[in-house]
């Protein structure tokens, strides 16, 4: 049985017109380095879905696995005060899904997002599918779109 974040996954892509390429793993990938292994691709093609607290919303910014997101200099281009990273059950309310396993669509409602623009090296991203053991992969334009989100660099 396929849990329902991950079906919401699964609809959030067929609804924007992107090919349902969610793949389930008997193993958690929790992290992108695990993901990475499974998949046999980079880290750095791993797309990590994280989910940050900007004056009391919630901000996801799509990084790739081997960036560690500076949010000083994030907040500074996009103008804003302090990014704070959320807690496991802000990041639960706010998408649905448990950190470790949080996609880039399939939340209950809109996300502001960002995107890193390294990810822009990659013919081919994956990213999380709404829980620790489910991967989807992408383009970065595809992603783009979906998401709606705005291309910064995030390291």
């Amino acid at each position: 049985m396929i849990p329902d974040p991950v079906l919401n996954v699964k609809s959030a892509l067929t609804a924007a017109g992107v090919s349902d390429t969610v793949q389930i793993f008997e193993d958690k990938v929790p992290t992108a380095a695990a993901a990475a292994s499974v998949l046999g691709c980079e880290v750095a093609a791993i797309t990590n879905s994280l989910i940050f607290e900007l004056d009391g919303a919630p901000l996801l910014i799509l990084a790739s696995g081997a960036a560690r997101v500076d949010t000083t200099l994030v907040a500074d281009q996009l103008g804003t005060g302090r990014i704070r990273r959320a807690s496991p059950d802000f990041v639960l309310e706010h998408t649905g899904q448990e950190v470790g396993g949080v996609a880039p669509v399939g939340h209950p409602k809109k996300l502001r997002t960002i995107l890193d623009t390294s990810l822009r090296e990659y013919p081919l991203l994956w990213a999380g599918a709404g829980d620790h053991n489910s991967m989807f992969s992408i383009s970065y334009e595809e992603l783009a779109r979906i998401t709606d989100a705005e291309p910064l660099q995030v390291r």
